[in-house]
């Protein structure tokens, strides 16, 4: 049976993200962690704070495509410098963008009910130690709102 992505769900996907204490909320397509091909809906909240990360598996490019809102995307170097932030967003000229692995990177949402499409390889493991830079503040510490305020502060 198809799945349809539609407005309700993404409008569902929204709320929940709303009320989740992270901000955002996946809905994945892939039926468990395990699978080689996970394909995920991620609705995120203008709070929502994805520390910067990397995968350093060869086969774990990633590619956003936003379907609702828009999403700041930051590449940065090994020292957390920014390398590049692009800005994209459903209905612009710029609608996604594929992120090659072992690069620093993370996603900040630009407006409330932001929501995008996510594809890469599995299966998910949780980030490495060396895949964590040790420049950025971790999810929910004393820093991160600070440091999200400094990245959002790039697309103003």
């Amino acid at each position: 049976m198809i799945t349809l992505i539609d407005d309700a769900m993404l409008d569902a996907l929204c709320a929940e993200a709303a009320a989740s204490p992270r901000r955002r909320k996946n809905r994945n397509f892939h039926p468990t962690d395990a699978h080689p091909g996970h394909r995920l809906l991620n609705a995120m909240q203008q709070d929502s704070y994805i520390p910067p990360h990397r995968h350093l598996d060869a086969n774990k490019d990633e590619t956003f495509v936003v379907l609702r809102g828009t999403l700041g995307v930051l590449l940065l170097d090994d020292e957390g410098k920014v390398l590049q932030a692009v800005k994209v967003g459903a209905g612009g000229t710029a609608i996604g963008v594929d992120i090659p692995h072992g690069a620093w990177h993370t996603a900040v949402a630009l407006v409330d009910d932001t929501v995008f499409l996510e594809a890469k390889a599995g299966p998910y493991l949780p980030p490495a130690a060396e895949e964590k830079p040790p420049w950025a503040p971790a999810e929910n510490s004393a820093g991160a709102a600070a440091y999200l305020a400094g990245m959002k502060a790039l697309f103003a």
